[in-house]
C-alpha cells in the first residue's frame, strides 16, 4: 500500500518541478501568477489528468503514435498540459504549442530525475 501512494507523489512532485522549470524557460507562454502554490496545484492535477486520463487517450490515439513511431506521444503530452491549463485557471498557457513544448520539458525532467533515483536505488 505505501508503494503506490509513494510513486504518486513523486509524480506530482516531478510534475511541478517540470511545470516550474518549463514556465521558466516559456515565461513569455506560461504564467502562474509567480506563486509557488499555482505550481504545486496544477502538478496535482497533472499527476492526476497523466494517471487517470492520459492512458485513455493513448489507447485511442494509439494508430497515430504507431504510424508515427511513437512522436505523437508528443501531443499527447502536450495536450494533457493544455487540458490542465484549461482544468485549472491559474495557470494560463497562451497557446497549443507552448503547451507541447512545456510537455517536452516536464518529459524530460521526468526523464532525469527517474534516471538518477533508479541510479540510486541500485548503489
Amino acid at each position: 500500500m505505501k508503494q503506490p501512494f509513494f510513486r504518486f507523489l513523486m509524480r506530482w512532485l516531478v510534475s511541478s518541478l517540470g511545470l516550474w522549470i518549463a514556465a521558466g524557460l516559456l515565461s513569455h507562454s506560461i504564467d502562474y501568477q509567480n506563486r509557488l502554490g499555482v505550481i504545486i496545484a496544477a502538478g496535482l492535477i497533472l499527476a492526476l489528468v497523466n494517471a487517470i486520463i492520459k492512458p485513455i487517450v493513448v489507447i485511442l490515439s494509439l494508430p497515430a503514435i504507431l504510424f508515427t513511431l511513437g512522436l505523437f506521444m508528443i501531443i499527447v503530452n502536450g495536450l494533457m498540459v493544455f487540458l490542465v491549463s484549461k482544468l485549472y485557471g491559474p495557470l494560463e498557457i497562451t497557446n497549443f504549442w507552448a503547451a507541447i513544448l512545456a510537455g517536452m520539458i516536464i518529459g524530460l525532467v521526468n526523464y532525469l530525475v527517474t534516471t538518477i533515483l533508479e541510479d540510486r536505488k541500485k548503489t
